[in-house]
């Protein structure tokens, strides 16, 4: 699972981020976790380009790499210019381990008032290849979120794709570090909904950028 939040601010700043650590993102769905590496740079005032590396580990076995991943980021409002700040991202990834291969777009929406913020991201993905059902699928992901202090905004997420549904509560937070540097933390934990969902999806992140 994975959301896109602080659309504006991250395409915006000409700054390069780097996800620091060896484990990034876990996302622990019964027996497995996911973690995803990446490293993402500004390519203009309104263009955002990142790249992961994903792997997997599961409790039997050991930790390989699953697949790798790009994505571009569009910035199609100023901050504050409308009532909401609106933007899309393309994502690309290719599996290694199979011939599969996803293609989506995903609209992303977010609205600030008083000190609360809201967002939303609408997914169309396209999936092919010899290992995998050639079909077109959507993915819908939620968040709100009480800006509390800049190191520790409160909040809680919603997904909902093709086979799963999940809900629960997330906590974040932004530490500036030095001249344009900052350390941004997340920290979830996400209720399975229904019973072709995850019990519990727990998912973390650090991101640092310079």
């Amino acid at each position: 699972m994975s959301f896109h939040q602080r659309l504006v601010s991250e395409t915006a700043s000409g700054r390069a981020y780097l996800l620091g650590a060896p484990i990034i993102a876990q996302c622990f769905n019964g027996s497995a976790q996911l973690h995803m590496l990446s490293l993402g740079t500004a390519i203009g005032p309104r263009l955002f380009a990142e790249v992961y590396v994903i792997g997997d580990k599961a409790r039997a076995g050991g930790f390989a790499t699953s697949a790798w991943e790009a994505e571009l980021k569009w910035q199609l409002t100023e901050q504050g210019e409308y009532a909401a700040d609106w933007g899309l991202v393309f994502e690309y990834e290719n599996e290694r381990r199979r011939d599969a291969e996803e293609f989506s777009v995903a609209l992303l929406v977010e609205k600030e008032w008083n000190r609360w913020s809201g967002a939303a991201n609408l997914h169309v993905i396209n999936e092919w290849g010899s290992d995998v059902a050639n079909e077109i699928e959507t993915a819908l992901a939620l968040q709100l979120r009480h800006r509390y202090a800049q190191a520790f905004e409160p909040g809680i997420e919603f997904y909902a794709g093709q086979d799963t549904r999940g809900i629960g509560p997330v906590v974040q937070g932004t530490v500036n570090t030095g001249v344009r540097k900052s350390l941004h933390w997340e920290a979830g934990a996400i209720a399975g909904l229904g019973d072709g969902s995850p019990d519990m999806t727990w998912r973390f992140l650090i991101e640092f950028e310079f």
